[in-house]
């Protein structure tokens, strides 16, 4: 059997046109103070809480003093990423400066810099699995996990082949260095909030 280049096209296509359906009805029917995601086609929603935004909030605002509020860090906002069904709503992802949206109005996930997200406890399993492959898989340089319940934070780095070859696991209170990443810039923990 042969596979040629449009054929992986109109698959990836079908599955863009899957998400769009999955998709539509959640901007009516999930709750204020929630967020949805689709995750290898099944709908995930959690709750935002306090912690969860005063963390993306210390992140997001260290961003903005390195980067400038120009600078295009998104919230909340979905991305397409690979795999099959994958539509995330990251809680903060920073793209390139050059980072333009696709003919669909979406950002490109291969415009991404980096990614972080911070653990709910019911989609926890998501975070440290198939979403962390996706970003693997996709080539986000930076992914950092933002535990909350067992105060730790968890930076992958390095993508190549699907998975990230570089690990390192941070108390909140140590400083998450990224100087030798594309951020260069070492974010600051020391007032990451505990659940």
């Amino acid at each position: 059997m042969t596979i040629t280049e449009t054929d992986r096209i109109e698959m990836a296509d079908s599955d863009r046109s899957e998400l769009d359906e999955l998709f539509e009805p959640l901007y009516e029917i999930v709750p204020e103070g929630f967020k949805a995601e689709v995750v290898e086609g099944a709908i995930h929603m959690s709750p935002q809480r306090d912690t969860h935004w005063m963390i993306i909030r210390i992140v997001l605002s260290q961003l903005e003093a390195r980067f400038g509020l120009r600078s295009k860090i998104m919230s909340d906002v979905r991305l397409d990423l690979p795999g099959r069904l994958n539509g995330f709503c990251p809680d903060l992802f920073k793209l390139s400066d050059e980072a333009e949206k696709d003919g669909r109005n979406r950002w490109r996930y291969q415009d991404v810099e980096f990614v972080c997200e911070v653990i709910s406890q019911g989609t926890a399993r998501n975070d440290y699995g198939a979403k962390r492959d996706a970003y693997a898989e996709g080539e986000v340089p930076v992914y950092l996990l933002v535990d909350p319940y067992t105060g730790k934070c968890h930076l992958f780095t390095v993508p190549k082949d699907g998975e990230y070859r570089a690990e390192r696991t941070l108390d909140f209170g140590e400083p998450v260095d990224l100087t030798d990443t594309v951020l260069g810039l070492t974010l600051n923990t020391d007032m990451f909030p505990r659940d």
